[in-house]
Formats: structure tokens, C-alpha cells, sequence
């Protein structure tokens, strides 16, 4: 990845003045880009070209409606000073700092950042793929609200496998990642309404048919035009050689054949994205990656074992471990990105042995919510990829509403059953190119003075016809949330709406603290809020005033106590990302 992969030229730097972890981000602080350019060059080789050119394809303005409207019908123009889509001038969450690609229109990068924005010297402002809004915001169009409807995901190890199926975005909109890289560059991320995707479409295969290798973007990858690139030209170096598996003509491909192509690169790029693993296949990068190794502990679940049953199978293993070795901070143990002690000591082990417990039955008895030191976490973040994959209800779109329209507002919240919602699909669905006019109020930031919205998340993609790929997965993964029902229920439809009201995918807790804020809406800006809004959630959902709580939100029994030990472990999955 070019802006990542000068690392091999500066890593012995890095570990000299930062005595940290190598990791593969680009530092630059603001130094010429001279300095850097070659060092980007030679280890070009790094990454397959799939993967080099489906970051530059990541990185690309010039699919945005926004550049079709202020290029002068130019495609290998440069917007520049003044001419660039407003909203990229400063970066949103941040107050004062001028976005890097200010000047320019909306690219993918803008809301999944890596580097741009970080400071070496302060450790700050290094992400995993997200940005700092609770919302990210939209290209500058009338018609299009400011911003996007949910917190831009962390991306870095959302597309892994698992045994549950792919589904991607909060509510489990799509089931490939090559659905999802089409309707993003397609859709309102982009600046486009729901009536416009072929011309969107269009604007993508005259960029690709068009490019001439001259622009900014391009020079940063070799300067070669994307038709020779997607040609696989037997002159292009080798770190620009396509696969054949990639290559296409796209002087007599039709477009629906580039767009394909395009969607497969991107695609490559975003596998390409995750947390550092050894040879041997085990995460290695984080304090406790560590811990577990040094202390000859389980590193992740056995052929034909579940996640689920791994974690207990640690926890048994840490219950043996009478005198561990602990990580201490200090030369090989520093993070090059983060500011707080590469370690894993008592602390973290305390908040590790809270994570992994769990209630003696699915709610927690009173005696043990009097105890605390159950967090019931492993119940959805089970390790080693620390999810479940799945979607849960923890209350989240509820905390929300009710903040805007009085405590037990959501709880009253008139939703149509299945067979209503079927009736008036324009009432109540998503906007989609097949139905454009569609009202959706039930996917998108509560209001004031709109009693009517609020964000129900899966319930929108749930038995819509729009959305046929992912259906089948989302059946499974929605059966699961009830833990009495088998993988392949047979529930009928209506009931698992029920269940998909206000549900979200469970994201992974690695690497937290380059991913604030937190939450599908981006409410809770720190990872003590997070904390302590789970154990007061886990109260509510035991009382029953949580409208749909995943049954287990009432495993949780946590004291004040228990949150600085469960904290440091949380912190402690932190790792310098590669």
C-alpha cells in the first residue's frame, strides 16, 4: 500500500527514536514528500497489485458527484484551492484541523483514515480505518442530509471470515464486499441520490476508460493510467502486474464489466486489512496477544471448537495460572501509536478474568449482581477476533431517542408489524434505486420534533425485498440472538423482525482506541463511557425497561470497581496496526 509501505525504509528509525513496535503506516508529520517518495517506490513490492491498485481506487475523488459537477466535464482535472467539495476542508470531530484532502471531492479514505492525521512526537491521531465523527459527514449537496446515518466502522479485520456469514455495514445491508464498494461509490457517500446510481455508474467507467495517469493520485502509484493498469500490461513493473483473474480491456469491456473489475480490487484492498498475525496464524500484536504467548496460555480455539467454547477453555487455563509473566513496558514492549504503556500486568489480568465471566444462568442471579465481576462480554466479543460476528440489541438507538424525547419514549414507539410494513413499504423502508421515494424513518438519527425517526437498524434490511443477498445470513445471525434457538431455525419472518428491531452488528474490540467514538451512532466518545453505560444497561434490561434487550445484556453484573481493571484489559488489545 503505497502511502503505508515506505515503512520498510524508516523502521529501523522508528525503533531507534520511538523504541516502539514496527508497524506499517506512513508517519509523515509534514515533511517534504521527497524525502518519502523513493523509500514508497522500492517496497511497492510488499503488497500484491490488486491490492496496490485497489488502494488507489480507495483513494479516488473523482467518483464523487461532486467532481462531476465542479470539473468542467474534466476528467484528469485537479479540483484544487477553493474548488473542493466544503466538506472535506476541516475534519469533523476534530475542531480546527484541516481535513487532508481539503481541495479535493469525497474519496473512501476520508472517513476511514489511517495516518494523515497522525502526530509522531504526541502519539495521536492514528486510526484503523475510521474517522472522528459520531457521524460522518456527507459530500456538500442539497438534498443530501449533512451526514451519513451511523459511525464509520472500523474496517481494519471486518472481512474476515466467519462461521456465520458475511454481512457488512451496521445493519447487514450487504453479504459481499464487492455489494458494498458499489453502493458506497454509488450512493450518498458519494454525493449521489438514490435515482442517480447509473449515473454514478457512469462516472466510475469514464474515470477508469478516461484516466490518464497524470493526476496527483496516480504519481503516487507509479503514474501509470488505470487502462494500462487493468490491461495487465506485460511492460508494468511487477507490483503493478494484475492477476489475470483482474485484468480487463476496458477499451472493449462493457461497463458493467469495469464495474465489476473495480469492485474486485477495492474488495482485495479491504481483505487486505488486518491486525497483525504471526506465522503460526495467531494474533501477535497487541500486550495480551503477548501475555498469552509467554505464559504458554491458549491462543485461539482448536479444530472443530467454537469461539465461544475457546474462551472458556482460557479461562479454565488462567484459573491454573498461579505465577504469571507479565508484560512490562519498556524497549520491545512501546507503542509507536498509541500514548498510554505497552503492558500487561495484575490490572489487565483482573479486567481479562471479568471480560471472560459469566452469569450461572443467562440472567444474572441477585447474589452475583451483588458481587460484580461478571462482565459477560465473551457472551458477544468472544476471542480471538473479539466478535461474535452477530447483532445484538443493547440499547443503544433507545439511549438516543430517549435522550431527545423523554425517558420511556422509545419504549412507546409505534412500529409496524410485518404485515403492516409490507402493505406500506413507502412508509416505512429504506430509499433504494428500486424505490427512491421510499420515507425511511426508521434508519437514521432520532430528532426533535420527529417522534416518528429513530434507527432500527437490521429491521430495515431484515425480509426486504431491495435487499435479497444478504438474507439468508442475516436469517442465521438473527436466530442467534435468542441463545435457545439452533443456527437454522425455522422462526417464521415476523417473529425474527421483532427480534431485528434496534439490532447491530458486534464489532471487534481490538485496537479500540483508534476507533472513537464509540457505538453505530458514535454517542459515547471514550471508553469509560462505554463502560459504565453497559453496567447501567445491563440494570434497565434486567428491570425490563430495554425494549428488545438482547437477553445477554442481564448476564452483565459490574460494580464501579471492576471498571479500571476492565478498562486497562480493554486497553491492552491495543496494538501499533500493520
Amino acid at each position: 500500500m503505497i502511502k503505508q509501505l515506505w515503512v520498510a525504509a524508516v523502521l529501523l528509525l522508528l525503533s531507534l527514536l520511538l523504541t516502539g513496535c514496527p508497524f506499517n503506516n506512513n508517519l509523515n508529520s509534514g515533511d517534504d514528500d521527497s524525502e518519502t517518495e523513493p523509500e514508497a517506490e522500492t517496497a511497492a513490492a510488499a503488497d500484491p497489485a490488486q491490492v496496490t491498485i485497489g488502494e488507489r481506487l480507495f483513494l479516488e475523488t473523482r467518483f464523487a458527484q461532486f467532481f462531476v459537477e465542479n470539473s468542467g466535464g474534466v476528467i484528469n482535472t485537479e479540483l484544487g484551492p477553493n474548488v473542493g467539495d466544503p466538506t472535506l476542508d476541516d475534519v469533523s470531530g476534530l475542531a480546527g484541523q484541516q481535513g487532508p484532502f481539503a481541495g479535493q471531492s469525497m474519496n473512501c479514505r476520508n472517513c476511514h483514515f489511517v495516518d494523515e492525521l497522525f502526530d509522531a512526537e504526541a502519539k495521536t491521531g492514528m486510526r484503523s480505518y475510521a474517522d472522528f465523527a459520531t457521524r460522518s459527514p456527507n459530500p456538500t449537496r442539497a438534498g443530501l442530509p449533512p451526514t451519513t446515518q451511523r459511525n464509520a466502522e472500523e474496517i481494519v479485520n471486518s472481512m474476515i471470515s466467519r462461521p456465520v456469514g458475511l454481512l457488512f455495514h451496521w445493519d447487514g445491508e450487504f453479504a459481499t464486499l464487492e455489494d458494498l464498494v458499489i453502493a458506497t461509490f454509488t450512493g450518498s457517500d458519494f454525493g449521489w441520490l438514490p435515482n442517480e446510481t447509473e449515473d454514478a455508474k457512469a462516472q466510475i467507467v469514464r474515470v477508469i476508460r478516461e484516466d490518464d495517469g497524470q493526476g496527483d493520485l496516480a504519481q503516487e502509484f507509479g503514474g501509470y493510467s488505470y487502462a494500462l493498469l487493468l490491461a495487465g500490461d506485460p511492460s508494468l513493473p511487477p507490483e503493478y502486474l494484475l492477476p489475470e483473474e483482474f485484468q480487463v480491456d476496458v477499451a472493449t469491456a462493457s461497463d458493467e464489466e469495469i464495474i465489476t473489475v473495480v469492485s474486485k480490487l477495492v474488495a482485495a484492498y479491504l481483505e487486505s486489512l488486518t491486525f497483525a498475525r504471526g506465522e503460526d496464524g495467531y494474533y501477535n500484536g497487541s500486550p495480551y496477544d503477548r501475555f498469552l504467548e509467554v505464559n504458554n496460555l491458549p491462543r485461539g480455539p482448536e479444530t472443530g471448537e467454537t469461539a465461544l467454547e475457546y474462551a472458556r477453555r482460557l479461562r479454565s487455563a488462567l484459573d491454573g495460572l498461579s505465577s504469571p509473566t507479565f508484560i512490562e513496558p519498556g524497549g520491545d514492549n512501546t507503542y509507536a501509536t498509541h500514548a498510554h504503556p505497552f503492558q500487561f500486568g495484575a490490572s489487565e489480568l483482573a479486567g481479562l478474568r471479568i471480560f471472560l465471566s459469566e452469569p450461572s444462568s443467562t440472567t444474572a442471579n441477585p447474589t452475583e449482581v451483588a458481587n460484580g465481576g461478571i462482565g459477560n462480554c465473551v457472551a458477544c466479543h468472544t476471542p480471538p477476533d473479539f466478535t461474535d460476528f452477530g447483532m445484538h440489541v443493547t440499547g443503544v438507538t433507545q439511549g438516543e431517542y430517549d435522550g431527545i424525547h423523554g425517558d420511556g419514549a422509545f419504549l412507546a414507539l409505534d412500529v409496524p408489524s410485518l404485515a403492516e410494513r409490507t402493505a406500506n413499504p413507502e412508509l416505512y423502508l429504506p430509499a433504494t434505486a428500486s424505490h427512491p421515494s421510499y420515507a425511511e424513518p426508521f434508519r437514521g438519527p432520532s430528532q426533535a420534533g420527529a417522534p416518528q425517526v429513530a434507527d432500527l437498524g437490521a429491521w430495515n434490511i431484515f425480509a426486504n425485498p431491495d435487499f435479497p443477498a444478504p438474507q439468508e445470513t442475516l436469517r442465521g445471525v438473527l436466530c442467534l440472538i435468542e441463545p435457545a434457538r439452533a443456527v437454522d431455525c425455522t422462526a417464521p419472518e415476523a417473529e425474527l423482525l421483532e427480534d431485528a428491531l434496534a439490532a447491530f452488528k458486534t464489532p471487534t474490540v481490538r485496537d479500540l482506541t483508534h476507533s472513537n467514538p464509540f457505538m453505530h451512532n458514535g454517542a459515547l466518545e471514550d471508553l469509560d463511557a462505554v463502560l459504565n453505560r453497559y453496567m447501567n444497561v445491563s440494570a434497565e434490561a434486567r428491570a425490563g425497561d430495554v425494549r428488545n434487550a438482547d437477553p445477554r445484556l442481564s448476564g452483565i453484573a459490574l460494580k464501579p470497581a471492576d471498571l479500571e481493571d476492565l478498562l486497562h484489559f480493554l486497553m491492552a488489545l491495543d496494538e501499533d496496526y500493520s
